[in-house]
This record gives C-alpha cells, sequence and structure tokens, in this order.
C-alpha cells in the first residue's frame, strides 16, 4: 500500500552541526510567540524556513533559502537515503526511566484520503492549509516531517535503526520540549529496498501534521492539472516527507489533553453545574486534587472536575451511554473525548453539537495537569475537566471505521523538531543519476 522513497537530505552544513541546537525550531503549530521572537533573532534558525514572517511570508522564506544554499549554510547529501530519527525523552510520572522513539523519515507518496492508504484521525482548517500549500509552491521544499504511524508486531526495521544511529550526523543535547534527538543515515540500497518493501503492504496513520499533510495534497493536485498529459506519477511533488515511527513500540507516548472552562454558560454556579452533571454522571468528591489523574486512570469515561477550588471524579452512568446520538461510528462513541464533549459540553452545559463547541470560545486546551489547577485558583478558568491519554488501540480503530476523533484528542510526545532535515521535491531532483536506483 504505502509507497516510500529515499531522499537526497538537505541539511544544516557539517560545520554548524555542533552547533545543531541553536538552529531547530518547533513546529509551526505548537511554537508559541514567545518562542518565535527568541528564535527569529537567530539569522539561521529554521523558523525563517518552517514559520516565516513578514508581509509576504513564502516569498522572504525562498529569499533566505536561497541565500542559504548559495552560503553553504544548507547543502544537500550526494547519495539518497532514509534517515533514522530517535528522540530520547523522560516523562513526569517517571523521571527515573529515558523512553526512546525510534523512527525514519522519507518520502511517502501524498495518497489521497480516498485512497485508504494514509489515515487521518482529526479534522483540518483551510487557512491552515492553504498556508502550507503556499509556502511549499514557493520553496519547493518541505520544510519538517509529518508523523506517520505503521504496525510491524515483529519490530523487522528496529535492528537496521539501532544500527545506523550509533553513527549519528548530529544530535541535540535538549531541544525545546526536554528530549535529546538524534538523526542518522541509512544509504545501504538493499536495506532501504527491505524497509521499501516492508512499508509496501502496510496502512500509515497520520499522528500529527494533517495541515502540513494536505498542503502537498494541494499542491500535488494544482501540480498534476498543470502537467496534463505530460503527467508520470514519479514527479517528486508527488511525495510528502513523514517520520514513520511503529505503532508497535512500548515508547510510542500519547499525552492526554485536558479542557478548562474558561466560563460557564449563563454564569451558572458550581451547585448548578454539578446539579447538571447528575442526571449522566456519578460525582463523587475527593480531597486532594492532585489525585485526580491516578482516581481516573484506565477506567473508561471516569473524567476529573476541579470547580471552585472542589476535586470531584465524575464517571459517566453505564446505561446513558445510549443517549450518545452524534452521527458518528461506534468506536468514535466509545471515546472518553466523544462522552466528555457530548454530555458535558453539550448536554449539561447545553453547547450542543461538535460544530458548535468549536466555535464557543468558553473552552482552552492545556495539557499541563498543574497548570489546569493553577489557572482555576487564580479565577482565570472556572473549572478543569481533566482526561485520560487515549490508547494507540483506540487511534486505530477510529481510523480504520473511517471517522475523525473529537479536536484535541491525541498529542504524541514528544513532537518532532523543525531544522533536522528538508527534503526538495524540484522537479530536477527527479532527474539525479541516484534516483534511478530506487
Amino acid at each position: 500500500m504505502a509507497e516510500i522513497q529515499p531522499v537526497r537530505g538537505w541539511r544544516y552544513a557539517p560545520a554548524l552541526s555542533q552547533q545543531i541546537d541553536d538552529y531547530v525550531s518547533p513546529l509551526f503549530d505548537v511554537v508559541s510567540a514567545r518562542q518565535r521572537e527568541a528564535l527569529y533573532r537567530n539569522p539561521l534558525n529554521s523558523l525563517h524556513l518552517t514559520v516565516p514572517r513578514g508581509d509576504d511570508p513564502a516569498a522572504e522564506a525562498l529569499v533566505r533559502l536561497r541565500e542559504w544554499q548559495q552560503q553553504g549554510v544548507l547543502t544537500q547529501d550526494v547519495l539518497p537515503g532514509i534517515y533514522v530519527y530517535y528522540q530520547y525523552f523522560r516523562l513526569p510520572g517517571n523521571p527515573g526511566y529515558e523512553y526512546c522513539r525510534k523512527g525514519f523519515m522519507c518520502h511517502i507518496r501524498a495518497y489521497n484520503w480516498a485512497d485508504n492508504v494514509v489515515l487521518r484521525h482529526e479534522n483540518t482548517l483551510p487557512s491552515s492549509v492553504n498556508d502550507r500549500a503556499e509556502l511549499l509552491s514557493r520553496l519547493q521544499l518541505q520544510t519538517s516531517a509529518t508523523h506517520g504511524l505503521y504496525r510491524d508486531e515483529e519490530h523487522e526495521l528496529e535492528h537496521y535503526l539501532d544500527e545506523a544511529i550509533q553513527a549519528p550526523l548530529y544530535q541535540t543535547e535538549e531541544d525545546y520540549q526536554g528530549a535529546r534527538d538524534v538523526l542518522a543515515v541509512i544509504q545501504d540500497r538493499r536495506v532501504i529496498q527491505r524497509f521499501q518493501q516492508l512499508l509496501a503492504d502496510k496502512q500509515v496513520i497520520l499522528a500529527d501534521g494533517h495541515h502540513r499533510y494536505e498542503g502537498s495534497l494541494a499542491y500535488r493536485q494544482a501540480r498534476r492539472a498543470a502537467a496534463g498529459d505530460a503527467y508520470t506519477g514519479q514527479e517528486p511533488w508527488n511525495y510528502h516527507l513523514m517520520y514513520l515511527t511503529n505503532a508497535a513500540a512500548d515508547d510510542l507516548r500519547i499525552l492526554p489533553t485536558h479542557r478548562l472552562l474558561l466560563e460557564l454558560p449563563g454564569n451558572l454556579t458550581a451547585e448548578e453545574f454539578l446539579a447538571r452533571l447528575t442526571p449522566y454522571f456519578t460525582v463523587l468528591p475527593q480531597d486532594d486534587p492532585y489525585c485526580l489523574p491516578e482516581l481516573i486512570a484506565g477506567k473508561p469515561w471516569a473524567f476529573g472536575l476541579y470547580l471552585d477550588g472542589q476535586s470531584y471524579k465524575i464517571r459517566l452512568r453505564p446505561e446513558v451511554h445510549a443517549q450518545l446520538d452524534w452521527p458518528t461510528t461506534p468506536e468514535v462513541k466509545a471515546l472518553d473525548l466523544t462522552v466528555l464533549h457530548y454530555f458535558v459540553l453539550g448536554r449539561a452545559l447545553g453547547l450542543g453539537n461538535m460544530d458548535a463547541q468549536r466555535t464557543w470560545p468558553g473552552v482552552a486546551y492545556v495539557r499541563n495537569f498543574p497548570e489546569c489547577l493553577t489557572r482555576v485558583d487564580r479565577g482565570e478558568a472556572r473549572a478543569a475537566l481533566i482526561t485520560n491519554e487515549v490508547t494507540m488501540q483506540a487511534v486505530e480503530r477510529v481510523c480504520h471505521s473511517g471517522a475523525v476523533m473529537p479536536p484535541k484528542s491525541t498529542f504524541f510526545y514528544p513532537k518532532t523538531i523543525g531544522g533536522f532535515l528538508f527534503s526538495s521535491i524540484r522537479d530536477d531532483d527527479a532527474h539525479h543519476p541516484f534516483a534511478a536506483c530506487f
């Protein structure tokens, strides 16, 4: 199913590799305004290409890209390869254990959703897709890899990855999220062909980067229409840069995203809100709000509620679930977050269906649990709804059902970083003599 190809990557020149921490950056959809300003002050930081600014951001990024290529800031590898990418990280609940998410970056054919090869789990915003498509059109360069998941219970590719990572091209000391990122490359043709063979019968779930992937689809569609009868299907712009990891791996982590209620509709009191929850949930007061994640862990349809300085464990009454009548698949209806959005936001708070909820300004999505409690205590929010993480198995079930999840359902951690690898989709790359080897 999934066709992948090696890449002749554009990377920061070897002379700059020892300072790679100065040049990497967060992805465009997670970088904060404060981070942006700090990173823009470095004239060689990758953010100038991945999240350009100015009156015509894409045009300014193109000027900078050409300067960097002419000055040797970015150089292109002579041989095509598959780029091994490891991320080492720790989590607050288990600080003594170092996780390692293993994966690799390559080009994957930009399949339409209807092809059922690359599967999505969330919807996109047209404005963000257009921005990404415009940047790709001007640069003809993939500036950051999206994150995709394939499943291989045998972990067949792992020993190739482990071997390659022993000779890193460069590595960060610590990126913006506290992870250590390491990049290596595999250029052995026989090994690369084995990667291609294994992925050939796999579907890929898009974990992160839906807007960037749809930007590639939009650009490919425009180029294909312009090519007419000359279209072959092998043009570089048919492909998309993706970081692929094994969904069967133990160190693939999905962190929860909590819901912060900045207001209660109609200025409900705490007592009125609790009364509206009671027909749907068992509501149990708790002494310590910091125990809420532990109290709901592993329990379906259970949530923590922090409201006016008091904490509660709330859990949907099982017989009530049949009332959930949104037009979606059983796999989506079974999700904790669907239950939360339907019964808490929709029923108890009267906010209607998911489309209506998306336009309501009274909800914020917060990943840091202590921050949720702090903001309620400071009066910045009325309540916090604490959630469990979504399992990888649930993500797969939803994707294979053809449906999408509620917004902000998954936070695959850590995020990939920008600046480690760029890939060209220019027409002349297809005519490089090494391209015929694959």
